[in-house]
């Protein structure tokens, strides 16, 4: 009977060892993880792999590109670093993770640079580092391409872009938020007076000011109120979140310094007029502008006066600080670039009207509008104009400059977009790389992730 029995035994266990097998080979499929998903160019990326062979060579492509060669472990696990392209364009592209033995998987990462408050980023430097579409060369190609209308002004509130939204505020009395590609509103939300200040987004929160004396805080995706600060007077000046703190200026001359999540006071430094310039942090140091034609410069801990400059007329613009530079407007209609060191003048501009925008740098260029209704374009190093555009009414609104596009507002009631009529401006989606067209780089060596 035991004979009998024993086909029909073995051949139920080799149909159990066929079963486990097709498990084991269905697991052991590639598999990648990125982290973070998208951001700037030159982000470090951490990829991850698994189900590779062990102790197998992995070429890491970004796009057709291999630029680094890991190696797994015992159980066909990597952990291994890329670094994104300087020239990678806004935009999807791929990371493909290759075995020299023939397995593969692969990711998408978005190459998205983010303009995320007045004058770019937290230290309000007003300029773009990551800007790799947009340059001397190509910048007179600029073309229109969208415009979203509000029931008011948008006459000196700047846009903030995050995460293709954009944030800008209007004399209506309301902060929009918009589709980024499309110019199609997300959300509205309406305060008690004109918003002329800039929104700036960080940590999933929107800050702005309003003519209603109150600096306000509301979530970035729905728009709902999470806190407000009242000041003494109107607020024109674009808030700064740096290191859990918030700076903005007021008409009621000071400027103040509150804390980012609970809108608690810190300190304020009362100037010799109202403030409308928005101020900058950098290295420890608050740089804002005043109605008194004066630039002051200040402890950003505790609000003690270290310097000012006094200027030819009244200071509405906020300065950009990028290389060494200082970039100013002024109402004696010219746009100044001093020395960040020593303050001696680099070179002057003289636009038709006052200068009440702020400027904004990225690329080696220099954008900022003007009250005789022009956007002016220029170059960074030597003030020469490299092209300009020209709206209905005056700019007192800053431009922002991310992922090749120039954005600005007017007070026609109109906010600007600018691309290059090239077809690089839409986030475009590369094609995804066939992983066996791929060709090694014979010359990498492997990389090990300590």
């Amino acid at each position: 009977m035991m004979r009998k029995a024993f086909p029909l035994v073995c051949f139920e266990w080799i149909i159990a060892l066929l079963l486990l097998s097709h498990v084991q080979l269905a697991q052991a499929a590639p598999a990648e993880t990125l982290a973070p998903k998208s951001g700037p160019p030159t982000t470090q990326v951490t990829v991850k792999g698994t189900g590779f062979p062990p102790y197998e060579l992995v070429d890491l492509f970004f796009d057709t590109t291999d630029l680094v060669l890991a190696v797994t472990d015992g159980t066909g696990a990597f952990t291994q670093t890329l670094k994104v392209p300087k020239s990678a364009e806004p935009g999807i592209h791929w990371i493909t993770a290759r075995s020299r033995a023939g397995g593969a998987a692969q990711k998408s990462f978005t190459v998205r640079t983010n303009w995320a408050q007045f004058h770019y980023g937290p230290h309000h430097r007003g300029f773009n580092p990551y800007e790799n579409v947009l340059s001397p060369s190509n910048v007179a190609g600029l073309n229109e391409k969208w415009r979203f209308v509000t029931s008011g002004l948008i006459d000196l509130s700047s846009p903030a872009v995050v995460n293709g939204v954009v944030y800008v505020g209007s004399r209506d009395g309301k902060l929009y938020a918009i589709n980024a590609s499309t110019g199609a509103k997300k959300w509205e939300y309406t305060t008690g007076g004109w918003i002329t200040s800039s929104p700036a987004v960080a940590g999933g929160v929107v800050y702005v000011g309003s003519w209603d004396h109150k600096l306000y805080a509301l979530n970035a995706t729905t728009g709902a109120w999470k806190w407000d600060y009242t000041t003494g007077g109107e607020i024109f000046s674009s808030p700064v979140i740096v290191n859990g703190a918030v700076y903005v200026g007021s008409m009621d001359h000071k400027l103040y310094a509150l804390d980012a999540t609970s809108g608690a006071w810190k300190w304020d430094y009362a100037t010799g007029d109202g403030i409308n310039s928005s101020p900058v942090v950098v290295n420890g140091v608050v740089y804002v502008g005043s109605t008194d034609h004066k630039l002051y410069a200040l402890n950003a801990s505790t609000g003690a006066w270290k310097w000012d400059y006094t200027t030819g007329g009244w200071i509405g613009s906020s300065p950009a600080v990028a290389n060494g530079v200082v970039y100013m407007g002024s109402w004696d209609y010219k746009l100044y670039a001093l020395n960040a060191t020593t303050g001696a003048k680099k070179w002057d501009y003289t636009t038709g009207a006052e200068i009440y925008s702020s400027p904004a740098v990225a690329g080696g260029v220099v954008y900022v509008g003007s009250d005789d209704t022009n956007l002016y374009v220029l170059d960074a190093g030597t003030g020469t104009l490299l092209w300009s555009s020209t709206t209905g009414a005056g700019i007192d609104s800053s431009p922002a400059v991310a992922d090749g596009m120039v954005y600005v507002g007017s007070t026609d009631n109109t906010l600007y977009c600018y691309n290059l009529d090239l077809g690089l401006m839409s986030m475009r989606a590369l094609g995804r790389p066939n992983p066996a067209h791929l060709i090694p780089d014979l010359s990498l060596k492997v990389q090990i992730e300590r």
